[in-house]
C-alpha cells in the first residue's frame, strides 16, 4: 500500500481553541495515549466528515470569526 502524500500547512486560531488542543492532548494522555497536536486535529477532522452537512454547518457557525493571514511587513 502506497503511503500517503503529506501536506505541510500553517493556519491562526484564537488562543483559547488553541490550548483546547493541549487539553485534548493531556485527555489521551490520561487514557494512556501520547497523540500529537496533529494528530488531535485529525481526529477533530475525521470526526467532523461523519456529521451531516446541516450539523458541520451549525458547528462552523459557532466559531467565532477571526481576521486570517500574515501580518504587514514591519508590522507588529
Amino acid at each position: 500500500m502506497k503511503k500517503a502524500k503529506l501536506i505541510r500547512d500553517s493556519f491562526t486560531m484564537p488562543d483559547g481553541e488553541y490550548a483546547l488542543i493541549a487539553t485534548l492532548k493531556k485527555r489521551c494522555l490520561d487514557a494512556g495515549v501520547s497523540a500529537k497536536k496533529s494528530e488531535i486535529l485529525r481526529a477533530a477532522i475525521a470526526n467532523l466528515a461523519k456529521l451531516s452537512d446541516a450539523s458541520v454547518v451549525a458547528a462552523v457557525r459557532r466559531l467565532e470569526v477571526i481576521k486570517t493571514g500574515r501580518p504587514a511587513k514591519g508590522s507588529k
